[in-house]
């Protein structure tokens, strides 16, 4: 036993006076140091009156830390016991309340960080990064200008209105709520917009044909076009709200657009020989491309666009004739 230990004690021993040294000669840098602030302190060459509170808050805390944890190395190195001593319940004390402060420490970094640099140069560049922060505290006295130029200018062009407005009541601004995009990237706005396509191209009367006939589920009958029947729903829907709460919705441009997309005798040839385009179903570009890019109408003034108007409708008008002789002429 006596053996073993003065073998760890042999191996330990030259370690140990490595550390001492190495300790011996920081603790004089640290003397040296503190004697020379110290120094310049006492000539007023540095002024600590003007000092972050919490800085000199931390340093006392570090300090008190540091003499408590040098008397518990002294009591170990005496051989000494430690146990019930009040310095562990300070060191455990001092050690939580620095762990709390890290976070006001890290939000505080740039603040010390600028008062530092400006301390050390003499003066804040006009390209240091750290003065384009944020102040709101000077915005205050803008707000107040501006609602104050506002206020007049507004007493000056409507004089009535004065009963009606009153001072210091927020009023929101009337614009919509808007989805903001800026944080996509363009392929996260390509991957929405040919999601968008499938499920079009998934909700198209050709596919839900298509489903009926290879998938096993039952198949269901109607001499209704499946696209009329959601719009009766909806429609149906929206006048059993009506009647319920006594008041009248207001029809919006989908549902406009949705009503003139029905199936009608000037319709029916397009919904005959158009298919959709079904390419989003295997991930091609062309559905993303085509929907994405949308063109501008010409708009036509005058003689030319009735003329413009006339003719398409002749052209609508000829076609569904053309599509109804020709289901007529071969019923099968």
């Amino acid at each position: 036993m006596v053996q073993a230990l003065d073998e760890i004690i042999s191996r330990d021993l030259p370690q140990a006076f490595q550390l001492l040294r190495e300790m011996n000669e920081s603790v004089q840098e640290v003397t040296q140091l503190v004697d020379n602030m110290l120094a310049r302190v006492k000539r007023g060459e540095m002024s600590t009156d003007k000092g972050l509170s919490f800085l000199e808050m931390k340093y006392h805390m570090l300090l008190s830390y540091l003499i408590n944890l040098t008397y518990v190395v002294l009591r170990k190195c005496s051989g000494k016991m430690i146990e019930g001593d009040p310095a562990i319940d300070r060191l455990v004390e001092i050690r939580t309340v620095l762990e709390k402060m890290r976070p006001i420490d890290h939000k505080l970094k740039h603040q010390i960080d600028k008062l530092v640099k400006t301390a050390a140069t003499g003066s804040a560049g006009g390209s240091d990064p750290s003065s384009f922060c944020a102040h709101p505290e000077n915005m205050i006295s803008k707000v107040e200008e501006s609602e104050e130029s506002e206020s007049e200018h507004e007493d000056n062009n409507a004089g009535s209105k004065e009963d009606k407005t009153k001072k210091g009541v927020y009023v929101p601004p009337k614009l919509a709520a808007v989805h903001y995009d800026g944080d996509e990237s363009w392929a996260d706005k390509q991957q929405r917009v040919l999601e968008r396509a499938r499920k079009r191209a998934l909700g198209s009367s050709v596919m839900q044909e298509l489903q009926e006939e290879y998938f096993d589920r039952p198949s269901e009958v109607s001499h209704r076009d499946a696209t009329k029947a959601t719009l009766v729903q909806q429609l149906r829907h929206k006048e059993t709200y009506e009647e319920t709460y006594f008041t009248r919705l207001p029809t919006t441009k989908q549902e406009r657009h949705r009503a003139r997309k029905m199936t009608t005798l000037g319709t029916l040839g397009d919904e005959l020989t158009r298919f959709g385009d079904l390419r989003a179903l295997e991930g091609g570009a062309g559905a993303s491309g085509s929907s994405g890019s949308t063109k501008k109408r010409k708009h036509f003034k005058g003689k030319k666009a009735d003329e413009v108007g006339s003719n398409f409708r002749c052209v609508r008008k000829r076609n569904s004739f053309f599509v109804m002789s020709e289901l007529y002429a071969h019923p099968e």
